[in-house]
């Protein structure tokens, strides 16, 4: 028997078993006949496809309708639209890559152990990120200043949302949120050891000694040339602002730029982050990003100077204000009678987490 002779219940149900919204959309437009069956039922075909390609969905619609004028730990109830979707394909999207990333930072050192991550461990990393960009979202922002983190009701507030999830599901997202450091530590903030590391292993036979700025930033000379600013402005709000000057006419700033690149005029040294405890305090800042930022710097930002101005287009909260998820995590915790120190060593050792 030919597909398209297939009752429609069974069209239904191939519609109903599609993994991804392309698949779905792709089976739509084979006929008319198809066509007309996913049109009948078209919310709950694209929203069962969605809960299977980018799930689960009741933590990603808290992330993508949270707002100021609702605490976050509320948990909302929306209905699902076209709208929504779009939404929630971007979003997904992002989680997707970070699916990607997983195993190649949570098995750097350890790499003997490093595999594809299952079905099942794809869905609640993809959850804990959910649910790390919605804490994000909500408390990391410029209504939550340096002077404020300490405050008691401050913090209950931001333990309010974690209250939210077991001891287990708070392990996920602190294995994720490793991950997130990671990438940040070693790809878009490194230190200067780190610059210093990579610079052997790719050229063993130059011996050009790296200038790193480990002193005061004295004003340069007055006969220096001017510092070349990898944007037309150094002012960047917004994802999208960021990437339009990604494709613009400035070739020291284009995609193909590398921290070391050797160039007459890039002083490799210069990519470096600082020492230890000035890097420490660097990436603190840097994981107040949400997911799909720091995502974003990591595949489009390869220059420090790239970074440093969408940083700066953030405003003043954001520096010296750092990441307020362990203090808060800890505190939990210590509610629940856990010890934060055991917990966070049973992380790092993969005896809990998304990958276990």
């Amino acid at each position: 028997m030919l597909f398209d002779h297939l009752a429609t219940e069974l069209v239904s149900h191939v519609f109903f078993s599609c993994i991804s919204v392309n698949d779905a959309l792709a089976l739509s437009s084979t006929c008319r006949r198809f066509r007309s069956i996913y049109s009948y039922q078209k919310l709950a075909i694209l929203e069962d496809v969605a809960e299977a390609e980018f799930g689960p969905l009741e933590d990603l619609t808290q992330l993508l309708t949270h707002n100021a004028t609702q605490p976050a730990h509320i948990m909302r109830s929306v209905p699902f639209s076209i709208a929504l979707l779009k939404q929630i394909v971007h979003t997904g999207r992002v989680a997707e890559k970070w699916t990607n990333i997983y195993p190649f930072k949570k098995w750097k050192h350890n790499y003997v152990n490093r595999r594809l991550l299952t079905q099942d461990e794809r869905y609640r990393l993809r959850r804990a990120i959910y649910r790390l960009w919605l804490y994000t979202r909500a408390f990391h922002n410029r209504d939550y200043p340096r002077e404020a983190r300490g405050m008691r009701l401050v913090i209950q507030k931001r333990a309010g949302l974690l209250h939210n999830w077991s001891t287990l599901e708070l392990a996920e997202i602190a294995d994720v949120h490793g991950v997130v450091r990671e990438v940040l530590r070693s790809s878009i903030c490194p230190s200067n050891g780190t610059i210093a590391h990579k610079f052997k292993k790719r050229y063993p036979e130059n011996d050009h000694h790296l200038l790193f700025n480990i002193h005061l930033n004295y004003p340069p000379p007055p006969n220096a040339p001017p510092i070349r600013n990898p944007f037309l402005s150094p002012f960047h709000t917004t994802t999208t602002s960021l990437s339009s000057h990604f494709h613009s006419s400035s070739t020291f700033a284009s995609r193909n730029a590398s921290k070391f690149s050797l160039h007459p005029q890039h002083e490799i040294g210069n990519e470096g982050w600082g020492d230890d405890i000035p890097h420490y305090y660097v990436v603190e800042d840097m994981l107040k990003l949400d997911p799909e930022q720091i995502m974003f710097l990591k595949e489009n930002a390869p220059l420090k100077g790239m970074v440093e101005g969408y940083v700066r287009g953030l405003g003043d909260w954001f520096e010296n204000n750092g990441e307020t998820w362990v203090q808060t995590l800890e505190w939990v915790l210590d509610e629940r009678g856990e010890n934060a120190h055991e917990f966070l060593g049973a992380v790092a050792d993969g005896e809990v987490g998304v990958a276990v």
